[in-house]
């Protein structure tokens, strides 16, 4: 028996920082939204005791590394699963980019095997069993749009966006996000308005949206990878509404209306960087089907 996945991409239209944890993470409030860039995740069912992952990406690690791999591993601990699984994951969101990727595979992974494996969990269920994983991992067992609190497993459902156009670029460089974070100077930031964030989603209210993104972790990024800052640059000058950096980076995003606004930063970014996506904001939560 076999299932298939998708495992969608996120982005943040708002991440804040509030302060640091005593459990050393930090505490956040970010509104994150599932975009149509995907993982494609191919769950067989294996009658022997293992967790197989196979993947042709090779940065994509095949052992306890890899979140999927933990996701099933943690089905198995707790509800005593005696049966295996083969993992194979299709590469498309760009590794190491600020997307969610690893945490995406992870959640479609929970999601699948708790078909294949006949577990009847629920959702909020599984998003629990997520935040155990990583901190973004609950929000992509749910998708949609969303408010997360804590470090990040705290959830609240939001309406979708206004329909829009997102053109991703990631450079060819990877961003570590345990260095952003402890470079992160939280008394010296300017907040986003999360909260104005939260009532433009409300009001499907498309300026408001694009005046109020914003990302503490852009700056600190911003002055790691000045590369970065090129490619915020250039989208703004092709015309996009709004720009900015997805998570810790490096991926940056612009949103548009038009199609054919669309179009020219599409094209004017692929002789500039080598990983450029234009997509959709999903918008729509997960079901268990």
């Amino acid at each position: 028996m076999k299932l298939l996945v998708k495992a969608p991409a996120k982005i943040n239209l708002s991440l804040d920082v509030l302060y640091k944890r005593p459990d050393g993470f930090h505490e956040v409030e970010m509104i994150m939204t599932t975009i149509d860039l995907a993982d494609r995740v191919e769950l067989t069912l294996l009658e022997q005791d293992k967790i197989h992952i196979l993947s042709h990406n090779r940065y994509v690690p095949d052992d306890q590394r890899n979140l999927a791999f933990q996701a099933a591993q943690l089905l198995k601990d707790r509800y005593q699963v005696k049966k295996g699984v083969k993992i194979t994951i299709e590469k498309t969101i760009p590794v190491a980019a600020g997307l969610a990727g690893g945490s995406s595979d992870a959640a479609a992974t929970l999601r699948g095997l708790n078909k294949l494996w006949n577990l009847g969990l629920t959702l909020d269920e599984l998003a629990d069993l997520g935040s155990e994983i990583g901190s973004d991992v609950s929000f992509c067992v749910y998708g949609g749009t969303a408010l997360a609190r804590g470090r990040g497993e705290r959830i609240t459902d939001l309406p979708a966006p206004p329909t829009c156009w997102v053109i991703l670029a990631k450079p060819f460089i990877g961003v570590s996000t345990a260095e952003v974070y402890r470079r992160l100077d939280i008394n010296g930031m300017e907040h986003p308005n999360i909260s104005e964030m939260v009532k433009a989603i409300e009001n499907n209210d498309y300026q408001s949206v694009c005046d109020n993104v914003g990302n503490v972790l852009e700056d600190v990024t911003l002055k790691l990878h000045p590369e970065v800052a090129q490619i915020k640059e250039q989208m703004k000058r092709f015309g996009a509404d709004a720009v900015l950096m997805s998570g810790s980076g490096p991926t940056v995003f612009g949103i548009v209306q038009h199609d054919s606004r669309m179009h020219r930063i599409y094209n004017g970014l692929r002789g500039f960087c080598d990983q450029v996506f234009a997509v959709r904001m999903l918008g729509e939560r997960h079901t268990l089907d």
